[in-house]
């Protein structure tokens, strides 16, 4: 019998349909899983891919899958609304998922520059410092999300890491010009 996923390349290009029906295929175990077991996907994935590629590319891979990752998780926000309702439903919904508390630092109206924060975020909250920023993938997700909703290309940064000493994730985010 053939594998057909070795010959189904419908699952290979993302779709929010192929992430499936959760609830019926985890009847026992539901929805969440440990931290862990998230970390250790992610971080054998970038080794895997900086061996491969170097690190800068690995980095710019996870960027890149964290855009589209944002991008695709506006399905779950009301992109209608304004801008601070449009932050409150981005808030509840990060702390809701558990993927982080997200808070806003300062907003500038008339450049769209965005200075936010993460805290006990999924990526690196309780990592050894290492004097580095990690959350390359944390960039495109935040990234993906603010374009989605502002319909303007943005650039997001950390400025501050967890696993660079901070005990939370700052993050800088610029309309690309």
């Amino acid at each position: 019998m053939e594998n057909v996923f070795l010959t189904n390349q419908k699952h290979s290009v993302f779709s929010w349909e192929n992430l499936g029906d959760i609830k019926k295929g985890r009847e026992d175990l539901g929805e969440e899983m440990p931290v862990l077991v998230y970390r250790l996907m992610q971080y054998t994935m970038l080794d895997v891919l900086a061996r491969e590629h170097g690190q800068v590319q690995a980095n710019e891979y996870f960027r890149k899958a964290g855009f589209l990752a944002g991008s695709e998780f506006t399905n779950l926000l009301d992109l209608t609304v304004g801008f601070n309702d449009f932050l409150a439903n981005l808030q509840a919904a990060l702390r809701e998922l558990k993927i982080g508390i997200l808070r806003i630092e300062s907003y500038d109206t008339v450049s769209g520059e965005i200075i936010l924060t993460i805290e006990q975020d999924l990526d690196c909250s309780g990592l050894p410092v290492t004097n580095e920023s990690v959350c390359s993938y944390d960039e495109g997700f935040l990234a993906g999300i603010l374009e989605r909703y502002t319909h303007q290309k943005y650039t997001v940064r950390e400025i501050d890491c967890w696993a660079s000493g901070a005990r939370v994730c700052r993050f800088q985010g610029q309309i690309s010009r």
